[in-house]
């Protein structure tokens, strides 16, 4: 294959990595339309709170853990290979998810999802660097880009459609075909390659950072289930967390072929632009978890209703991010992504406004807006990440920030939940006071929760659901408020550390061509 031309494949190749990522993301925006069938105790399994949110976090932890590991694997061993055998063990983990029998087994089968998404991902960019030639590179990654923001496009309504005509396990068995399918045309047509100079493993590092976060985010969901932070169940773990990514840091601080090079974050472009990504990702993750229940439970939505209400995010997304690299370079990172952080807290901060009698155009304008704005962000973050670091090192900064998401998504979800989950639990209280104690706490953890109890009460569960929604929209109201809290975080890290427009400098013909190759 000439370096120069490329792979002749090559754009047959792309298709068949753009159609093999689909079942990875599709699975994790499917899911958010899923949870309120899967906490059904009649229809699904009857989860939880903190079980849904460990459904999530089980794979988003893993697949966070191991996604530089497996990207090393696999420059070692062989990117087809590895690609080869990800899309074998997510077809296998999804089809446990789908016969999942409790909760525990979900979680699990959720985590072998996320071994196999680790996988997946890094060898998909691998690939198209390999196969396609430097100036066509970028136009193959934005493809690529753009199969994903289509896979989250249409995972809510595909959710919803599956929900509405079949069990809850099929929004994961609809991934067994695709990566039947995928295996086949990874095997006929993928070339394989290596890295001749592959980096060295750190299992040490991995397994760190997997205990570490694993233990601060059970802390953080077990005080949402107590609604309190003072219990030793809550403050053990979380503090055990934090210990172990101490050590993690001074490990990865230590060692010269770390699994995640903390070092880069003393380059302040690099840390703000990896804070930014990190601050948006847990915002949205957490929202679209309570907005999930607002929309089928207080509204009264269907699955296939809910997930259309999520398509103008999705599309969004996919109209502004093309354009958003001009906005980036027109007014430069600093401004576009300030500007864009304002309007998603915006949003955030709106969420505190929903009720019961919202109207629905409005809450569309809402999604539209913030998805726009997110569109707007990830251009600037990533340009900012790839200029603070060498050449060599882009495939390690994409990475990092893939890490960073995912980690962030996680505990979005959990410290959100957890808020949701305490503020509810307190709301509620007053109403449950004539249910046995045991039952009280039981029925207090959620409002799918509650609802089960409605149920089972018949007639006389019916005094309340009222009480039940005016409780959870109030502990969605804290919630949201929190995330627009740390909004306004992000706000301050890209006003204060966001690098500016760049400027033409003057007598640019006179520097030393050093400079000019290195400004290039």
């Amino acid at each position: 294959m000439d370096p120069n031309t490329g792979h002749p494949r090559r754009w047959g190749i792309l298709g068949v990595l753009v159609f093999s990522l689909l079942a990875v993301v599709l699975d994790n925006t499917i899911l958010n339309v899923a949870m309120k069938t899967i906490a059904d105790e009649t229809v699904g399994l009857g989860a939880t709170q903190s079980e849904l949110e460990w459904a999530i976090n089980s794979y988003t932890l893993v697949f966070a853990g191991l996604l530089f590991t497996f990207g090393v694997i696999g420059d070692r061993t062989g990117r087809k290979r590895m690609l080869f055998i990800g899309m074998a063990l997510f077809g296998l983990a999804s089809l446990a998810s789908a016969y999942a029998q409790d909760p525990m087994q979900l979680i699990l089968a959720r985590a072998a999802m996320g071994i196999g998404g680790a996988a997946i991902m890094p060898a998909t960019l691998a690939i198209i660097s390999n196969v396609f030639p430097p100036g066509e590179r970028g136009k193959a990654i934005g493809v690529w880009a753009g199969g994903v923001g289509l896979a989250v496009a249409i995972g809510p309504i595909t959710g919803g459609l599956l929900i509405e005509h079949f069990w809850w396990g099929s929004v994961f068995l609809v991934n067994v075909p695709i990566v039947v399918i995928s295996m086949i045309l990874i095997s006929t047509i993928v070339p394989e390659s290596r890295d001749p100079k592959p980096s060295r493993l750190d299992p040490v590092g991995v397994v760190l950072s997997i205990i570490g976060l694993v233990a601060i985010v059970y802390g953080i969901i077990r005080g949402g289930e107590l609604a309190t932070v003072a219990s030793a169940e809550v403050l053990v773990p979380t503090l055990f967390g934090l210990a172990v990514l101490a050590g993690f840091v001074w490990w990865e601080r230590r060692i010269d072929h770390p699994v995640f090079d903390v070092r880069s974050f003393a380059n302040v472009r690099f840390s703000s632009a990896i804070g930014m990504m990190g601050i948006v990702f847990f915002a949205m993750m957490g929202g679209m978890f309570f907005l999930t229940f607002y929309l089928q439970i207080v509204l009264g939505f269907t699955p296939i209703q809910a997930g259309a209400l999520m398509i103008p995010f999705a599309a969004a997304q996919l109209i502004f991010a093309p354009l958003s690299q001009r906005v980036n370079e027109r007014f430069g990172a600093k401004l576009s992504a300030t500007v864009s952080m304002i309007v998603v807290t915006m949003a955030l901060g709106s969420y505190a406004l929903l009720d019961q009698n919202t109207p629905i155009v409005l809450i569309e304008v809402i999604f539209f807006v913030q998805g726009a704005a997110m569109a707007n962000i990830m251009p600037p973050a990533t340009t900012a990440i790839m200029e603070s670091l060498p050449r060599e090192k882009a495939g390690v900064g994409s990475a990092m920030s893939n890490t960073i998401r995912q980690v962030s998504g996680a505990l979005g979800v959990a410290v959100l939940g957890s808020v949701l989950s305490s503020s509810y639990r307190g709301e509620i209280a007053p109403a449950l006071a004539e249910l046995p104690a045991g039952a009280q706490h039981a029925a207090g953890e959620s409002i799918m929760a509650t609802m089960g109890v409605v149920q089972e009460l018949g007639a006389k569960g019916q005094a309340l659901v009222q009480p039940a929604f005016n409780a959870f929209i109030d502990g969605m109201h804290v919630t949201a408020l929190v995330s627009a809290v740390i909004g306004l975080l992000g706000i301050a890290v890209v006003a204060v550390w966001m690098p500016g427009k760049a400027r033409p400098a003057k007598h640019a013909e006179h520097k030393e061509p050093a400079m000019s190759s290195s400004a290039g």
